[in-house]
């Protein structure tokens, strides 16, 4: 693809040769002349030139994608689901150079995070400090209580998390930290499958 293509929204380069000096206002660098210029503060951005000639194409339109992963059953806890999300929208993601990734969880008593992809200890502990700030039980002071002593819990802690994630599409591959995983984390005792609702857009 000719570089006249490519849409003029800047892009975010992590770069280390880019890096701006302490206190200094970050570099903006050109594709026309690949030398820095001062810019507003902000996050060092690469610009793309487009080419004036008659010949050049149009900017390449911004394309999206969406499905829906169901994932079974999981016990109470956080569940590192990356792989089986990656594995679902892999055809997908393949096809955007650069673009964003949005998961949306459909329910109200579960949540989406991102953390720890390593040590499965780090789940077990997250699961700890939910079950500890949020009481469950008789003594509870819950007055919604129609599915049971896990059901009010299981929705503070589903906004606690949120559920809802976005994450970046760089090459066709999500870009997350070395050690950064989806997580699903289930509140409720006797789970159902789940649904997330995975929306790709970009170029």
């Amino acid at each position: 693809m000719h570089s006249a293509a490519i849409a003029r929204a800047p892009a975010v380069i992590s770069s280390p040769s880019v890096r701006p000096r302490r206190g200094a206002a970050p570099a903006v660098i050109s594709s026309a002349s690949g030398r820095p210029r001062r810019g507003a503060r902000g996050a060092v951005r690469c610009e793309v030139a487009s080419s004036s000639a008659p010949s050049a194409a149009a900017p390449q339109a911004a394309k999206w994608a969406q499905r829906t992963v169901v994932l079974p059953p999981q016990r109470r806890g956080c569940h590192l689901i990356t792989p089986k999300i990656v594995n679902e929208i892999r055809d997908d993601l393949a096809e955007f150079k650069c673009g964003m990734a949005h998961l949306f969880l459909q329910h109200t008593s579960a949540s989406l995070t991102i953390n720890e992809n390593y040590d499965s200890d780090v789940q077990a502990d997250t699961e700890t400090f939910l079950s500890r700030i949020v009481p469950e039980g008789p003594s509870a002071p819950w007055r919604h209580t129609m599915e049971g002593p896990d059901d009010m819990p299981a929705h503070i802690k589903s906004s606690m998390f949120g559920c809802s994630l976005t994450v970046p599409i760089t090459n066709g591959r999500l870009n997350m930290g070395t050690w950064q995983g989806i997580w699903l984390c289930e509140h409720r005792d006797y789970a159902t499958p789940r649904q997330i609702v995975i929306t790709l857009n970009g170029i």
